[in-house]
């Protein structure tokens, strides 16, 4: 599987590619999240059912335009959300109809991101916006936190990757409901 940098990925990606990457705790998986073949193919890689709904990641708050609708929040919540980004912080905020479903999956919202590793942040501005980030392991087991951990045959199963090391946040991002600030992933 090659080494790529953040452009070529980029370009493997607007290409409908599926890719690995460092994010803040574990590798990720990405893709294009308005390419429903990338999706799906992603997802089968990953054994992961499209109802659970896939988190997007951003190297900014404007990447995120169109897709994260503020205004269905109290501005309250939405300024704790924001005061939050860059950083290792996912929410579920109200989804605008331009997320596809293959996104959000069975809920009315959708997980978002804005981080601040650097490898994440140049692959966001090379693709120009968000990408879909999920742990790169089959559904079940253990998200690998180094590449040397990522299992062999979901590597040959993907388009390339690009190299780096995760941050040093112990385990995934955790989860909250920007609605009310409830915690659904430790």
């Amino acid at each position: 599987m090659p080494h790529l940098s953040p452009t070529e990925a980029a370009t493997v990606l607007h290409a409908g590619g599926v890719i690995a990457y460092p994010t803040e705790a574990v590798w990720g998986l990405g893709c294009d999240p308005f390419d429903e073949a990338a999706v799906l193919r992603l997802l089968a890689v990953k054994q992961r059912p499209v109802d659970k709904g896939l988190i997007l990641i951003a190297a900014s708050t404007a990447q995120l335009d169109g897709l994260a609708d503020w205004d269905a929040l109290p501005r309250e919540r939405r300024d704790d959300v924001l005061a939050t980004w860059p950083g290792p912080h996912t929410w579920i905020v109200p989804a605008t109809p331009r997320v596809p479903p293959w996104i959000t999956g069975a809920h009315d919202g959708v997980a978002v991101r804005v981080s601040a590793h650097p490898v994440v942040v140049a692959l966001c501005e090379a693709f120009g916006g968000a990408l879909v980030s999920t742990s790169a392991n089959p559904a079940g087991l253990p998200p690998p936190r180094t590449e040397a951990q990522i299992d062999p045959a979901l590597l040959a199963a993907i388009d390339g990757h690009v190299p780096g090391a995760t941050g040093d946040l112990p385990r995934p991002t955790p989860i909250r409901d920007a609605r009310s600030g409830t915690e659904l992933r430790a």
